[in-house]
């Protein structure tokens, strides 16, 4: 299977919907890069959260950061201020900001004495980062033109951040982390490390299938 999970049609719907928002935005003077810079905040935000093992507020702002991520390309495309350069700033602090999250939950993990949760953590980081860079260097390079690349592959980025929501939410209303006495209730720990273990794996099949596609093309000059 090569194609994601979302595909460009829902991609398409879903950027339809945030663009009367976007506009919103917009008409209060912020500007497309603002938008970026705020969602970055957001993540950053989760990030502290989730170090300080509140993980319920870590799941919700970052579906808050997720939906705002979806403001600043709508409002660029509907104002005509669409430029590389703000298609750099998105692309670069979308990375730094899913990168700051998985760091607030190593840091949580390890607060919470579980180690493996943050080994999980880090492995999850690095899958994510492969999938991007896989993606980024494939159309440095010619192989994709446009955001064809986006396409491909099981688990993009919107794929894993919902994953990853859920499971800080389970982690946050089972207890989070930290080790319970009471055999009767149930922890945060296997829903969390499940969830990170999930978003390693597909991590990593969503690159072994981005890796396949550019050997797939035909050769470059």
């Amino acid at each position: 299977m090569i194609g994601s999970i979302v595909s460009p049609e829902l991609r398409q719907r879903v950027r339809g919907l945030a663009t009367p928002i976007a506009v919103g935005f917009g008409r209060l003077g912020l500007s497309p890069n603002h938008l970026t810079l705020i969602g970055f905040g957001i993540a950053v935000v989760a990030a502290i959260a989730a170090g300080l093992q509140a993980w319920l507020a870590a799941g919700l702002l970052l579906i808050v950061g997720g939906v705002f991520d979806l403001f600043d390309g709508a409002l660029a495309k509907a104002t005509g201020k669409a430029s590389k350069l703000g298609a750099f700033m998105d692309s670069v602090f979308d990375r730094a900001g899913e990168g700051v999250v998985y760091v607030g939950i190593v840091a949580g993990c390890l607060a919470g004495a579980f180690d493996a949760g943050a080994v999980l953590a880090a492995a999850a980081m690095a899958g994510a980062f492969m999938v991007s860079y896989v993606r980024a260097k494939s159309e440095s390079l010619g192989f994709t033109a446009g955001t064809g690349m986006a396409a491909v592959g099981i688990a993009p980025r919107e794929v894993r951040i919902v994953i990853l929501t859920v499971g800080l939410i389970l982690a946050g209303i089972s207890g989070g982390v930290r080790v319970v006495d009471d055999p009767s209730v149930l922890a945060g720990r296997p829903s969390l490390g499940f969830v990170l273990g999930l978003i390693t794996f597909l991590a990593t099949i969503t690159t072994i299938q981005r890796i396949v596609f550019v050997i797939r093309q035909p050769p470059q000059e």
